[in-house]
C-alpha cells in the first residue's frame, strides 16, 4: 500500500500505522479513507495529501 504525503506540513500517513487518534485502523488504504478524515498534524483535508513516490 502507498504511503500519501499532507502537503501542507509534511505529515505521512502510512497505512500500516493507520490513524488510530482519527479512527483510522492500521492496514488502512488511503482509498479507504472516508472523505471527511483531516491531516491530524495540521488538519488539512485529503485533497491535499499526494501519493509519494
Amino acid at each position: 500500500m502507498d504511503k500519501y504525503e499532507c502537503t501542507a506540513c509534511g505529515y505521512i500517513y502510512d497505512p500500516g500505522m493507520g490513524d488510530p487518534d482519527g479512527g483510522i485502523a492500521p492496514g488502512t488504504a488511503f482509498e479507504d479513507i472516508p472523505d471527511d478524515w483531516v491531516c491530524p498534524q495540521c488538519g488539512v483535508g485529503k485533497e491535499f495529501f499526494q501519493k509519494m513516490d
